[in-house]
Parts: structure tokens; sequence; C-alpha cells
């Protein structure tokens, strides 16, 4: 049977070279990455001035700091004299300035240049204009996101408008208060996968009886096969005898003071690479940062109120719970990745009823590539 000839049940998935393509990859870095609001550093490690993350967004290599001024700033990673990477390392602090280890051309906090070797020789170089090259930036729940676009796409409309389409409205991720909640544990996971499986597999519940036996002991209607996130405003209930969040169901930990949702949980997507998980008593944050065809690097962060993350509190039933979910999803994309470059998926799969929302994921993908959605 074709992909043309599906039975009304069904609908074609995209076809396989768009999970291993390096040329479709490509674009998607160029359209997608380096285009739209891109997520990057939570705000608090960036505590003081001259605090320093470098990530990588798309093929380009950004600095993210603290300013003088408490503001957070963002430039290209890239010497204005002749190319050099300025800062190598991940993570850092500077006390005033950023010197690049080459020519040492020096950028203070604002990107500007203000030393370099001879520089009192060369009145007529403009200090502004070769000084380091700003990225846009937005500070949101308390992360940092950034975008390398000329002129960047609306935050309102894009970021904050894929929650809404959510949850309904915005109030109801700000009864999190997210700015607020600190990292109680991050994971890192290196998935050979593509970054777009990863997605697929977040949006949808019909393998969660099957790979997910923790999470629908702990949210029953999951067994069913409906992600929640197919319905608007929906948060998946909590079991009966389930007392909190956690990998065996027990109480969780303090409850956020402000949520009004006290046994549901709420997934979010928010395109290109954030999910949000909202449970009464603390936040799971992934950022995704795709770096080949077929590897992406996860980062999730587990958030809870600052009190319960000042005492010392246990909160490894919780982090377990969806670490757990986390390995099983990765494991299942990793297991679909080397078919995607089989002979027999050279034009996709299919999607069932349960999954058909997955479509308008790919018909937005089609529209920010340029490319021909299949008929």
């Amino acid at each position: 049977m074709t992909m043309t000839s599906l039975p009304e049940s069904l609908i074609a998935t995209l076809p396989g070279d768009c999970y291993t393509d390096p040329d479709i990859f490509r674009l998607e870095q160029e359209r997608i990455f380096e285009s739209m609001w891109f997520c990057v550093v939570r705000s608090s490690e960036l505590a003081r001035p001259g605090a320093f993350k470098t990530v990588e967004v798309g093929r380009e290599s950004i600095l993210v700091t603290r300013s003088r001024d408490h503001s957070v700033r963002a430039f290209f990673n890239v010497c204005r004299h002749r190319g050099a990477k300025l800062c190598t390392e991940e993570s850092g602090e500077v006390k005033r300035a950023f010197q690049c280890p080459y020519h040492a051309w020096t950028y203070d906090l604002q990107g500007k240049l203000i030393a370099a070797p001879n520089l009192t020789k060369m009145p007529d170089v403009g200090r502004t204009e070769y000084g380091l090259v700003n990225v846009h930036v937005r500070e949101w729940l308390g992360y940092v996101w950034v975008c390398l676009a000329d002129d960047p796409p609306s935050f309102e409309e894009d970021v904050i408008g894929d929650v809404v389409a959510r949850l309904g409205d915005v109030a109801m991720i700000d009864q999190y208060g997210i700015a607020d909640l600190e990292v109680g544990k991050r994971i890192v996971y290196d998935v050979k996968a593509n970054w777009k499986l990863i997605i697929e597999n977040f949006m949808e519940c019909y393998h969660c009886a099957t790979i997910h036996p923790e999470l629908t002991e702990v949210l029953p209607e999951f067994a069913d096969g409906y992600a929640a996130q197919y319905f608007v405003g929906h948060g998946a209930e909590f079991g009966a005898d389930v007392k909190g969040f956690t990998v065996d169901g027990s109480e969780g930990l303090d409850r956020i003071p402000t949520v009004s949702a006290d046994r549901q949980y709420f997934a979010v997507t928010v395109r290109p690479q954030v999910f949000i998980n909202l449970v009464p008593d603390h936040v799971i944050f992934h950022r995704m940062y795709p770096v080949a065809a077929d590897r992406t690097i996860v980062e999730c962060d587990w958030l809870y109120l600052k009190e319960v993350v000042d005492s010392g509190k246990d909160v490894s039933r919780s982090v377990e719970l969806f670490d757990r979910v986390n390995r099983q999803d990765f494991d299942a994309c990793e297991r679909c990745q080397p078919a995607m470059s089989s002979r027999l998926y050279a034009k996709g799969g299919v999607l069932v009823p349960s999954e058909h929302h997955i479509g308008a994921f790919h018909s937005w993908i089609h529209a920010r590539l340029g490319t021909r959605q299949p008929q």
C-alpha cells in the first residue's frame, strides 16, 4: 500500500530523509534554529555581571553574559579582528571584559571594543562598529531566549503563543512562578536521534502504555493513548491512590502555593526546542540542542521552590520518575533513528488518530523550510 492510498484512520509522517539528510538539517539550522527564538540558559546561571555561558545555536556559537547594568546580553562568539572564537569555555566569569586569546582585542560586557594592541594609532576604527555583534535577547520563565535573526519574530506570538495555544491563557503558566523556582537537579542526555523524533514522541501518548509503566501508574489516563497535549487546557489527572508526581506515587515536595491544579499534569511544547512539564510541586523544563541530523543534546532541569532546594530535601523520587520517562523515550527515538534511512521508510510511516495532531507539526516543518508537503 502506498502513502497515497491510506485509509482515513491513518495519515503519513514526514519521509525518512527528513530525519537523516545533512542538507535538510542545514536548512533547519538556517530557517528554524537560527531564525526563531531559541532557549539557551537558565537566568540564575548568570547571577553576577561578567558571568557567561557559550551555547551552540544552529551553526553559530553564541556568548551570553550579564552586563554591569544587570541586563542579559548575547553576542556572536567571534572576535571582529580575525574571527577567532572569543570564549572557548562553556561557562565562566570575567571581571570587566572579554579578551580574544589570539591578538588581545578586548570587549566590555556591552560588547564595545575597548582595547587592542596599537588601537590608539587607529583612530578611524569605531569602538562600537568593531565591537561584538549583538544577538536579540529576551528573559521569560527564568530562562534566556535568543534570536539570531536580524529582524526577530514576535516573542509574544511565537513563544508565549505556543504556551497559550496549549494551556488556553498565559495566566495558567504564570501560576507556577517558574522564574522564581530553583534548579534542584539537571541531567544532560546525549540522544542519538533526530530532534523531530524527540518532539513527535513528546507530543503523543500512543506509546505510553507500552514503554512508560511508571508514568501510567501515576497518570492512568495516559494508558488510553491520548496525550494531554491533544486537548487545549487539559491536565492529566493523578491516579486515585497517587499522592504525588513521584516514581512510586508517594507524597511529593512542598506544593507551589499559587498553583490551582492540585492533582494534574500539563505538558507544553514550545517550538522549536522546549518542553515544559507542570505538576503541583515542581516544573520539568527540557531544552534541546540539535547538533546533527542524528544527534540531539537534551538538557533537563527539575525546578522546585527555593526553600525546597535550600533545605536540601530529597528530590530523588520526583527526579527519578521523569528521568525514567526521558530514558524510555530517548531509547525509543534511538530505536527509530536507524530505520529512517531504510528504503522501507523512504516515504515515511503513518500516524493513527490519537497522533493526528503531529501532522500539524509536520505541516509547520514544511512551511518553515519552504518544502512541499506530499498530498
